[in-house]
């Protein structure tokens, strides 16, 4: 009776068992498991698995998590192997890269537990927490989402939907913002004067979320909103469009507005798309061979052609294609764009100017461009605005080069008009672990792997979530729980 009822511990725990709870899809990360591999011997030891792949239980729980990792699913045997080694053999580390790029354009899981996005628009900021969606800043035609008497939120205000809805993903533009749910609705607001909401029944502002009744059956993970036009992915991997397409950023061979989502239906033939990114007046949709098909406005180069022509339909660039070259996620800025590889290697094209594709200069690059100084860095994130970009990084740093305009880009040390030709680490947020970077015209905020949230730049309308200053030359924490229970707006 005394042995049944003794206490087990770990070591007595089968290691099949073991295995099967560490790679049974709890969400575990890299840095997770390195805690583990510290904690115990079983975790540390090898157990007879395969030590080309593993050298612990941990390891091999990592390799494991890594074979099931939708990106890294995507890639030829040869890119695997080359991300592989780019991490030096360690499967926490390419464990830890996977999941981090998977959060750059999806929700942060921190470390207190809260699913947290965050993306700026042209005066205003949206945040997910968990199910709820908060934002703040100018209210421009309704971009808030907390009706036609608001002008402006001081604080980031927990946005009401016409139902209880469970917002999973966010992109927010100049004058408009679109919300997609876990169910795979997709709810706009803001200037729908080019129908880039998606409801054909009116031109007039939309002043709080509203489904759009076109994709009601249409599940959508993931959408991007540019000037005047809105992409949309759905859950199989294909591209609705919807708005202006003076210069065919809808992608639809023609230079027709579309009041209501279209299929993009030369996109259907080449393989399910991933990720989509809208720049004002261009698209980006990077397909899971790793291909990134570009169209639109070439002005300024952005469509990586190496020429400033329009396209009305998708076109592949092939810069990366005849390189070998598997790109996963994409930003396009106002004026350049940046692209991170399978391997977290990031190039840039476009406008050069204020150094903004961070090469040491102002000039245009008609095509890619690899970014060499950031060669021994793997890079997790990109994100473009208006003459800035930020790259993150696997260990949290984050890297700014381009305009400091108003201090946007995070360095108090430098003048508000400054130029950063090479990226330069922002030390400002050293002692913070950086999990998702999102910049607006002249203000940027960052997530933590602990959910705090920091902004910089300009404040004039509160886009920074607090009315502490008109300006940010240091980033400045702001509380969301404080914001909504003062509720000013």
């Amino acid at each position: 009776m005394g042995d049944r009822l003794r206490s087990s511990t770990l070591e007595d725990l089968p290691l099949h068992l073991i295995l099967e709870i560490l790679t049974s899809g709890c969400r575990l990360s890299g840095s997770d498991l390195v805690c583990l591999e510290l904690t115990s011997s079983v975790f540390r030891g090898t157990h007879g698995f395969d030590n080309q792949k593993s050298k612990s239980l941990v390891d091999f729980a990592a390799f494991q998590l890594c074979r099931s990792h939708v990106v890294y699913n995507c890639l030829s045997f040869k890119a695997q192997d080359e991300l592989v080694g780019r991490c030096g053999q360690n499967w926490k580390r390419v464990l830890r890269f996977l999941q981090s790029v998977n959060q750059s354009s999806d929700v942060v899981l921190t470390t207190s537990g809260n699913n947290m996005q965050i993306r700026s628009g042209r005066y205003h900021t949206l945040l997910i927490k968990d199910a709820t969606v908060y934002s703040c800043g100018s209210s421009l035609c309704g971009v808030l989402g907390h009706g036609p008497e608001t002008t402006q939120c001081v604080a980031f205000t927990p946005i009401k939907f016409p139902h209880p809805a469970h917002v999973t993903h966010v992109s927010a533009s100049h004058n408009h913002a679109a919300f997609v749910t876990r169910l795979g609705e997709v709810f706009t607001c803001g200037d729908n004067s080019s129908f880039c909401c998606g409801h054909s029944d009116t031109n007039r502002p939309i002043f709080k979320p509203r489904l759009v009744e076109s994709l009601k059956e249409v599940p959508c993970q993931q959408v991007a909103t540019g000037v005047s036009f809105t992409m949309f992915l759905t859950n199989d991997g294909q591209v609705y469009t919807c708005g202006t397409s003076g210069h065919g950023q809808l992608g639809h061979g023609d230079t027709l507005d579309r009041p209501t989502p279209k299929l993009v239906e030369s996109l259907v033939t080449v393989g399910p798309v991933v990720h989509i990114a809208a720049g004002p007046s261009y698209a980006l949709a990077v397909t899971s061979d790793g291909t990134i098909y570009s169209f639109g406005s070439g002005t300024n180069f952005c469509l990586g052609h190496g020429e400033q022509h329009s396209e009305l339909n998708p076109r592949p660039v092939q810069w990366f294609r005849r390189k070998g070259i598997h790109i996963v996620r994409v930003s396009a800025g106002d004026e350049h764009v940046v692209a991170l590889d399978s391997n977290g290697y990031v190039y840039t094209w476009g406008k050069g100017y204020c150094g903004a594709l961070g090469h040491g200069d102002e000039i245009d690059k008609t095509t890619p461009a690899l970014l060499a100084s950031l060669k021994t860095h793997l890079a997790v994130q990109v994100c473009a605005s208006k003459r800035k970009t930020f790259v993150l990084t696997d260990n949290g740093c984050l890297y700014g080069f381009g305009w400091m305009g108003f201090g946007s880009l995070g360095f108090p040390d430098r003048g508000v008009s400054d130029k950063v030709l090479k990226p330069s680490m922002l030390y400002s947020l050293k002692g913070h672990h950086i999990s998702q970077v999102s910049t607006g015209l002249y203000h940027s905020v960052v997530v933590t792997n602990e959910g705090r949230i920091f902004g910089f730049g300009d404040n004039e309308r509160a886009q920074l979530g607090h009315d502490k200053s008109r300006a940010c030359l240091h980033p400045t924490e702001t509380s969301v729980e404080e914001a909504s229970e003062h509720g000013v707006c």
